[in-house]
């Protein structure tokens, strides 16, 4: 038996990391498609360690260590999550709205009145952000497949099945097999930023790249799609952040 070995410290699944007094969760994940140690922080997800296949745990802490203050000033600027709660605020196609309890127990999300901005949600306090984001979903549903349905027409290509996904990092993705999936975030947006999203997915049954003529797919069938990609390159973190704790 050798006294002097010493087996490599366990990889931990969570590790945590005081910032500005705060003890901050940081999930840790081996990657054998990793070529170092990475620091990432994905919208509304709790900060990143990658680790190489061949990592070692003690580097992968002194690493930690030295990103300390990069993650103390990246946790500042990301925006927080933010729960759909009575009294909140949600935006809708764009338009702020603020979330109001009905008190019912039953009965069905709606929009309040026309010069009202608010958002009307029955059921029990535990039960309202989940009944609110399942509305949410279907009337992203609708819009998507109604400007997929548009896009698809205008590039002639036949999409098979348009899905919604809870993604914290895509907007949308298209498959070879005629399936593409969205965001429900999407209808917090102002609607020409979704518009852009359906064309640039449809356009993928074109060219199924970014290349030169992706881009003058896109244009072909959304000819200022250019507005909307500049808005979620400014706002998409505060839009993946919406739902927060949902």
């Amino acid at each position: 038996m050798n006294l002097f070995f010493k087996p490599r410290p366990a990889i931990p699944d969570v590790t945590h990391i005081d910032i500005d007094g705060a003890r901050v969760a940081i999930t840790v994940k081996v990657s054998a498609r990793a070529r170092s140690y990475r620091l990432s922080l994905p919208p509304g997800r709790p900060p990143l360690l990658t680790l190489p296949a061949h990592g070692r745990w003690r580097e992968a802490e002194a690493f930690l260590e030295r990103q300390r203050h990069w993650l103390a000033a990246r946790i500042k600027r990301t925006p927080q999550a933010a729960p759909f709660a009575d009294g909140g605020t949600v935006p809708l196609r764009g338009v702020p709205h603020r979330i109001v309890a009905t008190g019912q127990v039953r009965g069905r999300v709606q929009v309040g009145e026309a010069d009202d901005a608010t958002i009307l949600v029955p059921g029990a306090p535990e039960h309202q952000a989940r009944r609110l984001t399942d509305w949410l979903r279907e009337q992203a549903l609708h819009d998507l497949q109604r400007r997929t349905a548009f896009h698809a027409a205008r590039l002639g290509v036949s999409v098979k099945v348009v899905r919604l996904r809870d993604q914290r990092s895509r907007w949308g993705s298209c498959s070879s097999t005629g399936t593409i999936t969205y965001n429900w975030r999407l209808i917090l947006a102002p609607p020409f930023v979704l518009d852009y999203v359906a064309a640039h997915e449809v356009a993928h049954m074109v060219e199924m790249n970014h290349s030169p003529a992706f881009w003058a797919t896109v244009k072909r069938t959304l000819p200022e799609y250019e507005k909307g990609r500049a808005w979620l390159k400014a706002h998409g973190a505060t839009l993946m952040a919406a739902g927060g704790g949902s």
